[in-house]
């Protein structure tokens, strides 16, 4: 009878199986692919797996991930060996929490001291071997007890039976259990396998030989359960063993392990071609020797073939072997199209196992990559639409490879406008928000593509995607970059066409598309076409209503927008430029600063003299030509009290007038702009407005900005206004500052409508 398993539950070797490491292997770093420094990009730079995942590569400075080892199916991983060890009951041991080494280690003893008396072809012989190589197989499924079986010494005994006992003279042509014991023996030391530092010690008691004679056992035989249990037990062994261990792919190949698995394909028994295919998957991975042995034993059409099988598992297998064949070997990749590899690969997207799928779609990318003609047949032989299914499965590896697949075709200018009308846009750019730092970068890298064809940008634009590239929080310095220069394609295309039909959706789309419009054309339109944008079609009136919304959100994007056009207007803001000379004029110098000599006006300052002359006076401002030739009292007065400056500040003021410059410091730049408001000293002014810009901080912005309110400084009110638009994230939270936002939206509306309409000096010149 057969053991009994509760279907709920993994056996302890299943569920091993399903936490297997992986092995790694990086496409080469494309010269010209985004974030690698250069400025267009053919190739995403990511890893190729043996379970083909999809990983930044190390030079992205971005971390192996853990946490998707325990996804089943891997390309080359180790066998989940199955149960079909038939007629056997389970047996039961202590667990390994008992700390029952000592009762382990004697059982194991006892099984092995019966393999090595028992090799023989007698009726009991066989079924004691049996039953041990049994008990042993049930004993390895628990991980945690394969190093006590190995130090018992059951390898070698194991190992043993793998050939079949020596025929005496006597013996009859019966022979009892035949197939079992190696099927058996081939099954524990494939368990024993799973662990890497167990490997090499099986192969290097001489199983190997014994496991490809194995694979041949059904020539030498007519096909049965029991032959078909052998080899599959063999090739399962053959892939475990060889699992991750370069060396030991290198033996299978040696002892000529390859010739029959390629043969075991074509089997009749769909188990053993799967096993067939799997150790062979295994084999070809980062091994170009064994790759280039599979093809020359003419491998390539059976496994196209079978890529078309309505098995799965079949189907699974055969393009994870050819994945594994094409990958980092240009012309098996050739040779696999020239084979007719392609169509049955896109019909496999449309596969109910999403192993296969994701397979398939990494394969298309690396098809992908050979040719622009062969971009164009892969999409052309229906490979988009299943493409674009798949971005939006739940299996993240399926996205993965799908967004791939695309970015690769993406790179051909056929392909992109097709890629984004079939709807692949918008799942691309969902996948943006990804916490998988490789998923980001194929669905980065895609889009980079999709934007290099003028026919998507304002698709691109219209659905929000330059706000979602600027907000996206991207794991790695390599989706980072690509971002960047994907904003800086799209920024290319803002002209002609493509600027025409943007007008045109910001006067007749719905509001929001306006504004979606108006948000991406702020950060990407050229100065030169501002006063079209913002000021003609509207487009400043969208960004302050964003700016005068309830929602936060749309506030931060309003003011982000309306920051970068004012740096796009190069208006002057004094955080960021000195002020110019003021308008030249006739100045005494420093020597005639309060110097008696010759003055004819004297100032009473906080009590203290201060001596002046008309002349000079007169020259500096209409202030004080008023003073002198209106009708003031001031005019013939030989002493003119001055009651509310201090001397510090009107001497300061007065060397300004002398000589037309003066060091303004924070300490008094506030009372210095007060002076020069009220004597109408604009050059003076600017100066001060430069200096108290500097100190424009979150706590003090909004007393500044009612400064230069009280004042007239305009300068200083609109550095200011762009301080609050450039720090709005951080100014909303705090209180009364909504308030403050809402009350200066018409200076700002005031202060964009005369820059955006300033003639522009390239123009006046010419």
């Amino acid at each position: 009878m057969r053991p009994v398993h509760n279907p709920t539950q993994l056996s302890p070797h299943k569920a091993k199986a399903k936490k297997r490491a992986k092995e790694r292997e990086t496409f080469p770093f494309s010269q010209n692919a985004p974030g690698s420094g250069a400025s267009t990009g053919k190739n995403p730079i990511l890893l190729r797996t043996n379970a083909s995942p999809l990983l930044p590569s190390p030079s992205m400075e971005f971390p192996k991930r853990h946490g998707r080892e325990n996804i089943s199916g891997r390309k080359g991983q180790k066998r989940k060996l199955e149960e079909d060890l038939d007629d056997e009951r389970p047996i039961s041991f202590p667990s390994p929490g008992d700390d029952d080494r000592e009762t382990l280690l004697c059982e194991v003893g006892a099984q092995v001291k019966v393999l090595n008396t028992t090799f023989s072809w007698t009726e009991a012989d066989r079924a004691a071997s049996k039953r041990a190589t049994h008990v042993l197989a049930e004993l390895a499924k628990n991980e945690e007890v394969v190093n006590v079986i190995v130090d018992g010494g059951a390898v070698p005994a194991l190992v043993r039976h793998l050939q079949p006992p020596p025929l005496s003279e006597g013996d009859c042509s019966s022979k009892p259990f035949e197939h079992e014991v190696e099927k058996g023996s081939a099954f524990a030391l494939g368990l024993l396998a799973v662990k890497p530092e167990h490997q090499q010690l099986i192969v290097d008691n001489g199983a190997l030989p014994h496991l490809v004679d194995l694979l041949k056992r059904h020539r030498d035989s007519s096909s049965s359960r029991a032959v078909n249990s052998v080899i599959r037990r063999a090739a399962d062994a053959i892939t475990n063993l060889a699992h991750e261990n370069s060396r030991i792919k290198t033996r299978v190949r040696l002892e000529g392990g390859i010739p029959p698995l390629v043969g075991l394909l074509q089997f009749s028994d769909p188990k053993v071609q799967r096993a067939a295919a799997g150790a062979l998957r295994t084999l070809a991975f980062k091994n170009d020797e064994n790759k280039n042995q599979i093809v020359e034993c003419n491998a390539l059409p059976t496994l196209i073939l079978m890529l078309r099988s309505e098995d799965a598992a079949i189907h699974y297998e055969a393009v994870g072997v050819i994945g594994n064949l094409v990958h980092s070997s240009p012309n098996i990749k050739k040779e696999v199209l020239i084979a007719g590899a392609l169509q049955p690969v896109v019909g496999l997207l449309s596969s109910c196992c999403s192993e296969s799928q994701r397979e398939a779609a990494l394969l298309l990318g690396q098809f992908a990559a050979t040719d622009s003609d062969c971009k164009v047949h892969i999409v052309q032989r229906g490979a988009v639409l299943p493409l674009i299914e798949m971005l939006q499965s739940p299996d993240v590896q399926l996205k993965e490879m799908s967004a791939f697949a695309l970015g690769r075709l993406a790179q051909d200018t056929h392909n992109q406008a097709g890629i984004a009308h079939n709807g692949g846009l918008m799942p691309l750019l969902k996948l943006l928000d990804s916490k998988n730092g490789s998923l980001q970068h194929n669905a980065a890298f895609a889009l980079y593509g999709l934007a290099d064809n003028e026919d998507n940008v304002s698709d691109f634009i219209k659905v929000g995607g330059v706000q979602k590239l600027q907000d996206g929080e991207f794991i790695v310095q390599a989706t980072k970059d690509c971002v960047a220069k994907t904003l800086k394609r799209l920024e290319e295309k803002i002209h002609g066409r493509v600027l025409s039909h943007l007008l045109y959706l910001m006067r007749v789309a719905e509001q929001a598309v306006q504004r979606r419009i108006a948000l991406a054309l702020a950060h990407l339109c050229s100065p030169e076409d501002q006063g079209t944008i913002f000021i003609d079609n509207n487009g400043l009136e969208l960004l302050l209503g964003l700016l005068g919304s309830t929602s936060l959100k749309q506030q931060l994007d309003g003011s982000i927008a309306l920051y970068k056009l004012s740096n796009k207007a190069m208006t002057l803001s004094s955080i960021d430029a000195a002020p110019p000379s003021p308008t030249p004029q006739v100045y005494l110098g420093e020597q005639f600063v309060n110097n008696p000599t010759l003055s004819d006006v004297t100032f009473l300052v906080e009590g203290k003299r201060f001596y002046a002359h008309r002349i000079c006076l007169l020259a500096s401002s209409d202030a004080f030509r008023a003073m002198f030739d209106g009708g003031y009292r001031e005019k013939d007065a030989r002493d003119i009290e001055i009651p509310n400056i201090r001397w510090e500040v009107f001497e300061l003021m007065m060397r300004f007038i002398y000589t037309g410059s003066v060091d303004v410091t924070l300490n008094i730049a506030q009372d210095l702009l007060r002076a020069a408001d009220q004597y109408l000293l604009e050059a003076l002014k600017r100066l001060c407005e430069y200096t108290i810009a500097q100190d424009i901080s979150s706590d003090n912005v909004s007393n500044m900005y009612e400064l230069s309110d009280a004042f007239h400084a305009l300068s200083l009110r609109h550095t200011c206004i762009l301080y609050i638009l450039e720090q709005f994230d951080k100014l909303s939270a705090r209180p009364r500052y909504s308030q403050l936002i809402q009350r200066i939206i018409p200076e700002i509306r005031e202060y964009f409508t005369k820059t955006l309409t300033r003639p522009n000096p390239r123009d006046s010149r010419l």
